[in-house]
């Protein structure tokens, strides 16, 4: 299994393979990530590993916006996640291609990344000024039935984004859904409405028809929800916790 050492990027949410996701990057660990990553030529990937931070435990304060600057920040790389930071994030990530990363005259920086591949944390080392991991990748593997579960998951992933357009959510149209089982699998994980606990469940999914079967009883299960709720606020539907960075 193909071994390397990333940097190492802790949120409070999962990243799927083949999902965009922007950062706006403040605090001074992870300026400093961005500050190396800059050194890679740019014809050459720029990768990082996303990591979801597990429940329970404390992380250093953080926010989609500009510090409150009286909130108290431990320091160093593996400040907020206690003395081994690998018990406190899920031991499944998705490593980053960051496209585009753009830095601020105040020195913070925008990115904007998207998920590549899966990989396992072996470990992970604070001695730098941002944590960084020696990770494995992952292999896909598609499971009994991938195919025809991915049908059965696209009808049922219809259905659920039409009762969110009735809430007034934006939808995803039928040409940009894809026909690919493991790609369809990742959108819809990360397409729906749940918690990090349950993304991150589906991230770690032993292989693509696993996952589609757990999808396929989570939208079964929304959409019920959704319709017997029909006249829920949408932003009820898509409250969840923001993004640390």
């Amino acid at each position: 299994m193909t071994t390397a050492r990333l940097p190492l990027f802790p949120l409070n949410t999962a990243l799927f393979p083949g999902l965009v996701l922007p950062l706006n990057v403040f605090e001074e660990r992870y300026r400093a990530m961005m500050r190396e990553l800059l050194k890679t030529p740019e014809d050459e990937p720029r990768r990082f590993v996303v990591v979801a931070i597990r429940d329970g435990h404390q992380v250093a304060p953080s926010a989609t916006g500009l510090p409150d600057p009286d909130a108290g920040t431990e320091e160093g790389p593996a400040g907020g996640f206690g003395p081994d930071p690998l018990k406190a994030l899920h031991r499944v990530a998705c490593v980053a291609d960051a496209a585009t990363i753009r830095e601020r005259t105040d020195g913070t920086f925008e990115v904007l990344c998207t998920g590549t591949t899966r990989v396992r944390l072996l470990s992970v080392d604070g001695s730098g000024s941002f944590l960084t991991a020696e990770v494995e990748e992952l292999e896909e593997e598609p499971g009994d039935e991938a195919g025809a579960l991915a049908e059965g998951v696209l009808r049922s992933f219809r259905q659920y984004q039409k009762r969110l357009a009735g809430a007034h959510e934006s939808s995803i149209s039928d040409a940009d859904l894809p026909d690919e089982p493991s790609v369809v699998s990742y959108l819809v994980a990360a397409a729906m409405v749940l918690d990090t606990p349950t993304k991150q469940r589906l991230l770690q999914a032993p292989d693509t028809a696993s996952r589609l079967r757990d999808e396929l009883k989570l939208l079964r299960s929304e959409t019920a929800i959704i319709r017997s709720l029909p006249s829920l606020p949408a932003f009820e539907l898509t409250r969840a916790r923001t993004s640390l960075n």
